[in-house]
């Protein structure tokens, strides 16, 4: 008996909607990881990108259950004296929610060279209109 092994060539990417109206932030950010990742898929290797495409609609209507708006901060610092920079949650949906939804998927995928692929594939919008109608199959 023989071990499959997935090639490239076997890997076939899908597209996926997910409408962000009145979903809570981490529990969709956890299926649209599992979606770029591509563990849903039989075939599944860990060393391989067998992730899917993911378009997100209605990011500006996403929810965060409790305090989390005024508790939960994201850093980053310029590497300058004096460059660390923090934003809560809250300041960050206002100002754009694409890039909340965005930071918050890019932590729950693996930190390894898939990481910039997979992000690629991820298309976040505003509001409910996007280009990408003719590639999404209605189930």
């Amino acid at each position: 008996m023989t071990t499959y092994a997935t090639k490239l060539s076997d890997i076939k990417r899908a597209w996926h909607l997910f409408d962000a109206k009145n979903q809570v932030l981490g529990r969709l950010a956890t299926q649209v990881a599992v979606k770029l990742i591509g563990k849903h898929k039989p075939y599944f290797t860990p060393h391989l990108d067998c992730g899917d495409y993911v378009v997100i609609v209605n990011s500006d209507q996403v929810a965060v259950t409790g305090r989390k708006k005024d508790q939960k901060s994201y850093y980053r610092h310029s590497n300058y004296p004096g460059g660390f920079k923090s934003i809560t949650i809250g300041e960050q949906l206002k100002k754009d929610s694409r890039q909340a939804l965005k930071l918050t998927i890019s932590k729950m995928l693996p930190k390894n060279k898939l990481r910039d692929p997979r992000l690629a594939r991820l298309k976040i919008f505003k509001d409910d209109q996007h280009p990408y109608q003719d590639k999404i199959q209605k189930a």
